[in-house]
């Protein structure tokens, strides 16, 4: 059952973004590598952007395509899945990765079309 719409999206953007951004910090990672620390900031800082890009109710600037947006989510998914492999995170720097690459690969897998999206 797909539930999450576009607007319920728009409302975890913002939060998911920040906490990408802080919460390497608070759980102090980075000790099996500094990119486990280093890339979280920058990919939350991406989202940060991309989520005032996008065009829902909750963007700033309305410039990109919803669509798009869940392309990029689906994609950072995978890197944040990949990650772990490539750059040998250990330990809670790659349980972070992988528990956070499959919440949006769900939150991706439950949006509920609009009428007329095409996906």
């Amino acid at each position: 059952m797909k539930f999450i719409t576009k607007r319920i999206h728009a409302y975890l953007d913002y939060p998911v973004a920040i906490a990408l951004i802080i919460l390497p910090f608070v759980l102090g990672l980075g000790n099996s590598n500094a990119l486990a620390l280093q890339l979280s900031v920058a990919i939350g800082i991406a989202a940060l952007i991309l989520t005032v890009l996008t065009d829902h109710h909750l963007g700033v600037f309305k410039i990109l395509s919803y669509k798009f947006h869940l392309v990029v989510d689906f994609l950072v998914a995978v890197v944040f899945i990949l990650a772990p492999f490539i750059f040998s995170f250990e330990g809670i720097d790659a349980y972070y990765y992988w528990i956070n690459g499959a919440a949006v690969l769900i939150v991706v897998s439950l949006h509920k079309p609009e009428p007329g999206f095409i996906v």
